[in-house]
Parts: structure tokens; sequence; C-alpha cells
């Protein structure tokens, strides 16, 4: 991707996340197979999956980053070489690795296939990712713990062929770049292997040696007792400076979360960095997007600066509810669709789609299968008919605000 329109690189934990990224104007999407991801518990991709995957997202233009970034042992390394060739086969686009011994397997046994070095390598000065791209990265995915300033200095100082990638959306690791053994240490639970727990989102307090039992809460100035917590990474208003840097891809984390957080922040960021590029704002339609997903308090990262320790809540603040998702539709507004959650004619809802801005409207009465009318519909992936005020494409969300107490 040229830096003048960098890349919208968005989290696909299994097919359906997958189809919505595509759907919602991803140009590349990162995701894992059964082994080797940071991310053990998403729905991740078998072998054919992983093949149809790759076509399905070429067939759209859309690039397929694998990830093969956790730290392998030796049983597991011996497996990798097979595994490359899989991926050199199938067409994948890039490897994510986090060492050298992954980017040397990746130059052996996946030459068509290119290296990105993951955050996981911590990546903090241009001198380093002048090192891995002499080792043969084509990319280099930033530390998340750097300021704008220190962005800009490596895009600008970094050999002229290696690609600059960077967060700019979703979860933050209270350790330098994932490097952390809390969960491993607490729960057994290997955040290098991709299996954090995230002791550091836990409430604590302090228990005296002599006083089992006994909690006495912890307390930062008027805060509460989350003394590892952190917020959120959103940099959706502030696309126009990350260009400036000379960043050329923008990554959504997020593969372990839904369906509807991989469409909504990938039509975001699609939107944000097509102003951008267009030298417009973002409509506020779509900036409102980021605040409509679950997620945490909100913060900037390091990009200006120290975010300052948040030890209010871990909360999710999770104020939409989806509703139902719309299999098709006809050019009169006649849409078919599966439920996710109840709603009733009269309720106040939502409809939003690929490249369809929000749009309210009052639930009508609907119809089942059979053509009866139906009120209510009431049972899980229930297919039933609905009449909206415009033809929206497949995938669009029916939606509506329910804050959560």
């Amino acid at each position: 991707m040229a830096a003048d329109r960098p890349e919208v690189l968005s989290p696909a934990g299994d097919r359906e996340r997958l189809d919505m990224a595509l759907a919602y104007g991803a140009d590349a999407v990162y995701l894992a197979g059964e082994r080797f991801g940071m991310r053990a518990f998403a729905g991740n991709f078998d072998r054919d999956a992983m093949a149809d995957a790759v076509k399905a997202a070429h067939e759209r233009g859309v690039r397929v980053h694998v990830t093969c970034n956790t730290l392998a042992r030796n049983d597991e390394i011996a497996c990798l070489p097979e595994y490359l060739e899989y991926l050199d086969a199938i067409g994948a686009d890039a490897v994510i690795a986090a060492g050298p011994e992954v980017l040397a397997l990746c130059r052996r046994h996946a030459p068509h296939v290119q290296v990105h070095m993951s955050t996981q390598t911590g990546i903090a000065n241009y001198e380093a990712a002048r090192a891995w791209f002499e080792l043969g990265a084509s990319r280099v995915i930033l530390a998340r713990e750097l300021s704008l300033e220190e962005v800009a200095e490596i895009c600008a100082k970094a050999p002229r062929g290696l690609e600059v990638e960077a967060f700019v959306h979703g979860a933050m690791c209270v350790s330098w770049s994932g490097r952390c053994l809390l969960s491993n240490y607490m729960t057994g639970r290997d955040a290098a292997r991709g299996a954090c727990a995230q002791p550091c989102r836990y409430r604590y307090a302090l228990m005296e040696e002599k006083r089992p039992g006994e909690y006495f809460p912890v307390f930062e100035g008027d805060g509460g007792t989350f003394i590892l917590n952190s917020r959120d990474m959103c940099m959706i208003d502030h696309i126009p400076e990350l260009v400036r840097a000379g960043v050329h891809s923008l990554k959504i984390e997020g593969r372990a979360k839904s369906a509807y957080y991989a469409a909504m922040t990938t039509a975001a960021y699609r939107h944000a960095v097509d102003a951008a590029a267009e030298g417009r704002p973002l409509e506020p339609v779509w900036r409102a997007e980021v605040d409509k997903v679950s997620h945490r308090h909100y913060s900037t990262g390091f990009w200006f600066g120290q975010p300052g320790q948040y030890t209010e809540d871990a909360r999710y603040i999770r104020d939409w509810q989806v509703l139902a998702v719309v299999e098709e539709c006809s050019g009169e507004g006649d849409a078919l669709l599966s439920l996710r959650n109840k709603f009733a004619a009269g309720d106040e809802i939502e409809v939003v789609g690929p490249d369809v801005a929000a749009f309210p409207m009052a639930a009508p009465m609907m119809e089942d299968l059979d053509g009866l009318p139906l009120s209510e519909p009431r049972h899980p992936q229930m297919k039933f008919r609905m009449r909206l005020p415009r033809p929206v494409p497949p995938l669009s969300v029916v939606r509506a605000c329910r804050p959560s107490s």
C-alpha cells in the first residue's frame, strides 16, 4: 500500500469475522491456523478453511497475513517447515513472524510469501527495522509503546522497500509489546503462546500474611483497585497524522472479538483512510461506529505521550446489541434476515451495512418463512423477512441501543 493511502488491516478470527472484514472494506486481513498464532481462543482456521479463506479474500483483492508469532518449542518448530510450505502453496500473502528462526524458515520453505516481523519482536527504532529488512523481512510491525514522532522517524529512515505497520485500534497490553509472564505465573496460560488470561484486568487487593481472608483495598489517587489496567487504543481521529508520518498499514486489534466488531471497526477506518486521502473530514456517522462496538474506555495509546494509568474499572462498554444480520435484500428493501437477539415490531432500531451509513427506523411487522405475520422473532438464528425503507447489501446489521447496566 502507498503511504498516502495506508492499508486497512482487519482481524479475522474465524470465517464469519473474515466475511465481515471483507464486506466492510478491509485491504488486508490477518488470521491464524490451528497452531503458531497469538490468539489460541479465537475460532482460527483449519487447513481447508484456511485455503478457502485465502481464495475468498483474493477474489476481492484483499491480502491475507497469517500469524506465526508464538514462541515455538522444539516439537513445534519441527512442524513449521511443512506448515510454511502449505501456506506458500495456498497463496498466503505474508507470514507474521516473531523470531529470526521463523524468518529463516520462511525464506527456505515459503519463498513466495512475504515475512512481516511481529510487534512481539519489540521494534522500537529505525536500526532494528533496518536489521530485519536486511535479514529478509518486507514489513515491520512496530511496538505499541512508540510516539508519533518516533514512528515518523522510523518511517523516514527505513530502507526503501520496507513497509511499516502500526496498531491504531484495540486492546493495549500492560507489558512491553506483550512480553508478560503474569498470566503464565497466575493461571498457567502463556501469553507468549496465545493463551493470555488477562490478569492485568483483575481487581486486586492486599492480603497480609497473618490475616488470611482479610482483603485490603488498593487505591491510586481517587481511583480503584485495577492497578494494572489499560484502556483500549483508538486513533480514528488522527488518521491524517499517521498518513503524514508515513505508516503503510493501520492495524486493528481483535481476532478474538466479534464479527460485529470486525465489521464496524473496519468500516470506520476504511472511511477514515479514504477521507484523509481525499483531504476531507471523516463523516460523523462513520466516526460514531467505534463507539458502537464493545470496548473499554478509549485513549490514543502512546502515540501522543504516556496514556496514563486507568484505575477506575476494566469493564467493557456495550451499549449496542446486534439484533439480526441481513442475508439478502431485494431492490425494494424486502430483506431476509437471521436473528441474533430478540426484538419486536415497534422497537426503535438502526440498520448499518457495507458502505451504508447507519439509519434509524421503527421495526415493522415481520413474516416467517411461510409468509405468516410475525411480531417478534424469538429463536436464535431464526430466518424471517422484514421490509426495510431502502435496499441494503448482504451482511448489513440490524441493531439497537441497549446500554448494559
